[in-house]
């Protein structure tokens, strides 16, 4: 057995072919979730009455053929595949930086890329018209979304210095530097938004709870690629996070390039995180809950754990999504409100679960 095949063999104990049953049912659970979103919303609109009318099936007025097709090609379509692919990133960039820090605290939301991401949104969007507008002229659609990137990355590397030290992370140095570090990127996105103008601020206070509504065709040629290609780089991650868990020297001497391994994450984190809250705004605890509830399924190989993650986080920020158009209806709920209503007792359930290791 190769040494890889060893790992992976501890990793997931017997737990192996659960895992692969457990990525079949999220993928039919996408389609379902999908299925819902496009049906969801304070409109009428079917997209079975538009293919009904297609064929003859469903009578349908000209007036109401062209509002459905509005309804669901301009609005809902490109409101489910942003959902799908931010719920990924996000779910899959906790999933990541969980197995580099090697605990299960770790979450763009918790230590601060999130915030470190923002940062760079909210200066493209206060600053881009003013003193960065030769950058944003240069980088047309992208400028939003690469200043997130760059924001996310930044964040992102100077938590891992702070954090690890000789191979090992200390876990609650890594949870102050992250408070520290969102502290200090929430302080400069409160400078930018006193100085924003009244039509910023509107956009601004929306864009901060974590949103859907402004989905696109444009946002989505804008943050799609970035985020598809974070997730194809870290489809291919699974094994080296495996021997990641035995420390980094064990993971050393079995053949992994850690050094080049670490960096590999951090921008595979930084670009998924960055391309997402430039779009979406602040979407917390989707990196925390998702892979935790796998864990406590399927175990800890990366090689299930992955696309399992991105499954259910584009399932359950769907889900979420759905709540909140419908809570309030007609009226819309932020969905980073839904989100943090979950993810806060969850996350209060494992600290008070793993209390006895994380006590310091």
């Amino acid at each position: 057995m190769s040494i890889h095949g060893a790992i992976a063999e501890r990793a997931e104990g017997d737990r192996s072919g659960l895992g692969r049953v457990v990525v079949i049912a999220l993928a039919l659970l996408l389609v379902v979730t999908m299925a819902i979103s496009m049906t969801t919303g304070a409109s009428g609109a079917s997209a079975s009455t538009i293919i009904g009318g297609w064929f003859g099936l469903v009578p349908e007025s000209e007036v109401q053929a062209v509002r459905d097709y509005a309804v669901i090609y301009n609005i809902r379509l490109p409101r489910m595949i942003l959902g799908v692919l931010i719920g990924a990133a996000l779910a899959v960039s906790g999933l990541l930086m969980q197995g580099l820090f090697r605990n299960p605290l770790a979450d763009p939301g918790l230590v601060g890329v999130s915030a470190g991401a923002g940062l760079g949104a909210v200066g493209i969007i206060v600053l881009g018209t003013t003193m960065l507008a030769p950058l944003t002229a240069l980088l047309g659609i992208y400028a939003l979304q690469i200043a997130s990137f760059i924001g996310g990355l930044i964040t992102t590397f100077i938590l891992y210095r702070v954090a690890t030290r000789g191979g090992q992370t200390a876990i609650a140095t890594m949870l102050l530097a992250g408070i520290a570090l969102g502290a200090l990127a929430g302080a400069v996105t409160g400078v930018l938004v006193y100085v924003a103008n009244d039509a910023q601020l509107r956009d601004l206070t929306f864009w901060g709870m974590g949103s859907l509504s402004g989905a696109n065709w444009t946002k989505i040629m804008a943050s799609g690629p970035i985020i598809i290609a974070a997730l194809a780089v870290a489809a291919f991650l699974g094994k080296g996070l495996n021997a990641l868990t035995l420390g980094e020297a064990t993971a050393g001497h079995l053949g992994i390039p850690v050094q080049r391994f670490k960096r590999v994450v951090i921008v595979a984190v930084a670009a998924a995180t960055g391309a997402s809250v430039a779009v979406s705004g602040g979407i917390g605890f989707v990196g925390i809950v998702v892979p935790h509830l796998l864990r406590l399924v399927i175990g800890p190989d990366h090689r299930y754990l992955l696309p399992a993650s991105a499954l259910l986080g584009a399932s359950f920020l769907l889900m979420a999504d759905a709540v909140s158009r419908l809570i309030v209806a007609p009226a819309e709920l932020p969905i980073g409100i839904v989100t943090a209503a979950v993810g806060g007792p969850f996350f209060l359930w494992i600290l008070l679960r793993k209390r006895a290791v994380f006590a310091w």
